[in-house]
């Protein structure tokens, strides 16, 4: 597979998605269910016609049942699922049943609803289960029998790796999710984590909340739990995402949204940036000058702003008026948030310190 560019020019490599390995696994110990033997490397089709090889990790065949193992490569994306071992086994099931997805050892059970999945279902995504299904179908048809089979996924160590996810705060109980649209991971593309902000919405829609919380951080989700004291689902860790969040709550819209951030991030929000990251979005302090241009300040204070080089440095330039330039930040956020979130969604802004304070918020 080709490599990514990154703005520096360095290449990155892609990698497989877990959807992408179970389906391999799954193939390779239906193949040798039926007498075929474990192909290895095995061959998948990805919904995008591509058609990657995939080595075994470990291959085992039981009495009415065989199971294979492919261990993750996620390419150069830091996935916290890389390198995991993702096993399917593969058995008879009743003739006329058809296919039967079962959750193994570290693979959730959705128990909220709200998700595509259904609660007491194996979190095992749409994309995922049709790649499986039609793995199968094809295979049990060149054997001239029925597609009746139970799969059981599993990954190894996947309790542990899922608390290190959204799962838990998804309601998803006892491991990881087996995901993937187009069976490839690319590389810092954090499609998982806004599809995550996205799952996060539809759990707290499903269960009829009125208000959200993004935060872009920890700090910053526990200053906003202490200030609003909503249900724990309500909260949605959307690190430098603001623009993923606001866009799907246009569509799919709560009564009222917060967003909770520092300083820094939330004066880059009000600038109009959607993304937070430093890397993909500048705080303009002469915007911050402006605003105390704007609050009355002297000349020596907006001087001094201007010359602070970062929001956080502004705010301490700007002294005793500090607390209206955080407040005139939170309006200034609040209004672009607004227009990107549109009318059906009510936003706050609040504002929180390095100490975990909140130093202001939007009316």
């Amino acid at each position: 597979m080709s490599d990514d560019f990154v703005p520096d020019g360095k290449p990155l490599r892609r990698g497989w998605t877990t959807g992408a390995c179970a389906t391999a696994a799954t193939r390779a110990a239906l193949c040798a269910l039926l007498g075929d033997g474990f192909p290895d490397p095995v061959t998948i089709t990805l919904p995008g016609g591509q058609q990657p090889a995939f080595p075994l990790a470990r291959e085992t065949l039981g009495d009415g049942w065989a199971e294979a193992g492919i261990i993750k490569d996620a390419g150069d994306d830091p996935d916290v699922t890389h390198g995991a071992l993702i096993l399917a086994r593969v058995a008879r099931g009743a003739p006329g049943f058809g296919i039967t997805f079962i959750a193994g050892e570290g693979v959730g059970v959705v128990t909220l609803p709200g998700l595509p999945i259904g609660v007491g279902e194996p979190a095992i995504n749409p994309v995922p289960r049709r790649m499986m299904t039609e793995t199968v179908a094809e295979i049990a048809a060149r054997h001239g029998i029925g597609p009746d089979f139970t799969l059981t996924i599993s990954v190894e160590n996947g309790r542990a790796l899922a608390e290190k996810t959204w799962n838990p705060r998804l309601g998803i109980r006892g491991g990881l999710s087996i995901l993937g649209t187009t069976g490839i991971v690319v590389p810092y593309s954090c499609a998982a984590w806004i599809h995550s902000i996205h799952r996060g919405v539809d759990v707290a829609r499903a269960l009829g909340l009125s208000h959200v919380v993004g935060s872009t951080g920890d700090l910053s989700e526990k200053a906003a739990m202490a200030r609003l004291g909503l249900a724990k689902e309500a909260y949605l860790d959307m690190g430098d995402f603001c623009g993923g969040l606001l866009k799907y709550l246009r569509a799919n819209p709560v009564p009222e949204v917060t967003i909770a951030g520092g300083f820094g991030k939330l004066s880059k929000l009000a600038q109009g940036a959607m993304d937070l990251h430093s890397a993909r979005s500048q705080v303009d302090v002469e915007s911050l000058a402006n605003d105390m241009r704007a609050l009355g300040a002297s000349d020596y204070s907006i001087e001094a702003v201007a010359a602070s080089g970062s929001a956080n440095a502004a705010l301490l330039a700007a002294g005793e008026l500090a607390p209206s330039l955080v407040v005139r930040v939170a309006e200034r956020a609040r209004g672009e948030a607004q227009r990107v979130v549109g009318t059906r969604t009510r936003v706050r802004i609040l504002v929180v310190g390095r100490a975990g304070d909140v130093l202001g918020e939007s009316s």
